[in-house]
């Protein structure tokens, strides 16, 4: 049997030392490429690094259950803040839990980017004709040399990877951080909204009332009493459309909170908070506000992603596919050792279809970072003119229109009480004054809603509010006779 050839000139013993070499050399890109953190823990403390909210790591260590967090009775067992509903929602709140696990797939692909790649080995067996020959035994031992050297490559493009999700991850806690804040206010706001309604339509039945009493007296018109029937039933509609708001805004919640069943039955604590003397957010800057982007931080995460596979595919694309083997041969006699190599080379394909893709990827990610900063600037000017307006809105509903509907209360019941006005005002006056606390109410609501989508902006993420600003229920001011007796 002819032995396979060895290198020119290459003894047993060099073709041994080389083979130690190359264990060493695999054994270092081992270490290079393969030394990726699985740690769930390590990903969350980079998140609270980023954004201002709590991330419970039992969120995402214990297993998946349908049941609710362990802690979420406690946190219902009194009535709810903005922050403590924030906290809950990070606890419990289903996508967010799921964005949170999801970082274990890039994370895993990391690991796996960073291994390398498994021996081959060959065993061969054969016997000769002459059966007084021995059995003859071959064994190779190949390792892919070429995709081994690349594997810290394709760990770096996968450790960036890795990278722009969790400042996906941190972006979406910081959305939903607003959303839940931005919802919390709204229930706030409709249960405030409701009491007032339910106020008015406690006005509209007394004109009623005192309709149907003075027409009987014959002291009014049918028309009259028609005109403060139909308020009434208006404002009755008017209340049971304050409900329904009421209702959707908190399911609205309980499920951004992740409650279902007994759970649903949670309480909010107090009203909407007055307005501060100043309004928030004029110390920001657009050079702030873009420091802190992390949808800036996730495009350049992924251009970066981006330019790591553009210098991989080139990597690949010049480079020579190596594989290298160690062999021997024993033929019963005599043991022979050596070793060589297949190499593939890049005369044809350099991978140049598929970095010319990624160049026009990484251009066009470019374009796009230019116009997001374009539009974080423009957000913060449209948020800052947002509570700067609602602020001297609510300013002028607290100090100047609110007390002049009381002063006007307190002036029709003193021209009332000197006969020199209806009933039928003195009630219209009352709606009038309660339409202007509505709207006070929803500016206050405005006002928050705007600041938190502010504070979001600073801590990082550019979220859509318009929807929150959306016009809510109105009671409307209902036709009423301005004439009638005492």
């Amino acid at each position: 049997m002819r032995p396979r050839p060895t290198a020119t000139g290459c003894t047993t013993e060099a073709i041994v030392r080389g083979s130690r070499h190359l264990l060493a050399l695999v054994a270092a890109l081992a270490l290079a490429a393969g030394c990726a953190s699985t740690s769930v823990r390590g990903d969350l403390d980079l998140l609270r690094s980023r954004v201002r909210t709590p991330l419970p790591e039992r969120a995402v260590l214990e297993e998946v259950s349908p049941e609710s967090a362990p802690d979420v009775a406690r946190a219902l067992a009194a009535p709810l803040t903005a922050d403590g509903a924030v906290r809950l929602a990070m606890a419990n709140n289903r996508a967010m839990r799921a964005t949170l696990r999801e970082l274990g797939v890039p994370r895993g692909a990391l690991v796996q980017a960073g291994l390398l790649p498994n021996p081959a080995v060959e065993f061969d067996l054969r016997y000769q004709e002459d059966r007084t020959q021995p059995l003859q035994a071959d064994v190779a031992v190949e390792f892919a040399l070429t995709r081994a050297l690349l594997a810290p490559a394709r760990a770096s493009a996968a450790r960036a990877e890795l990278e722009a999700a969790r400042v996906r991850a941190a972006g979406a806690a910081v959305e939903l951080g607003f959303t839940v804040r931005a919802a919390f206010f709204a229930v706030q706001a409709a249960e405030e909204r409701l009491r007032i309604g339910q106020r008015a339509l406690d006005a509209s039945a007394a004109g009623r009332d005192a309709a149907r009493s003075l027409r009987e007296a014959g002291n009014v018109r049918a028309l009259d009493v028609a005109q403060q029937e139909a308020a009434y039933e208006a404002a009755r509609v008017t209340v049971a459309e304050l409900e329904l708001e009421r209702l959707d805004r908190r399911e609205r919640l309980t499920r951004l909170l992740g409650l279902s069943g007994e759970e649903t039955a949670w309480t909010v604590r107090g009203a909407l908070t007055a307005m501060p003397p100043e309004a928030e957010g004029g110390e920001v800057t657009e050079a702030r506000a873009l420091r802190a982007s992390l949808e800036l931080e996730a495009l350049r995460a992924r251009m970066e992603v981006n330019a790591r596979r553009i210098g991989l595919s080139r990597a690949e694309g010049w480079a020579p596919d190596i594989t290298v083997d160690v062999h021997g041969e024993q033929d019963g006699n005599s043991l022979e050792i050596g070793g060589g190599a297949r190499v593939a080379l890049p005369v044809f394909d350099r991978r140049q279809g598929q970095r010319a893709a990624l160049e026009a990827e990484f251009d066009g990610m470019m374009e796009r970072y230019h116009g997001l900063a374009i539009d974080v600037r423009s957000a913060l000017r449209a948020l800052r003119n947002r509570v700067r307006s609602a602020h001297a809105r609510a300013a002028a509903y607290d100090a100047v229109i609110l007390p002049a509907r009381r002063r006007v209360m307190d002036e029709v019941i003193l021209q009332y009480n000197a006969m020199n006005a209806g009933v039928f005002q003195v009630l219209q006056a009352r709606r009038e004054q309660l339409d202007a606390e509505l709207a006070r109410v929803e500016v206050r609501r405005e006002y928050w809603t705007a600041a938190a989508a502010l504070d979001a902006l600073t801590a990082g993420w550019r979220v859509d509010a318009e929807r929150a600003f959306s016009a809510p229920t109105t009671m409307g001011a209902p036709a009423g006779a301005t004439e009638g007796g005492h």
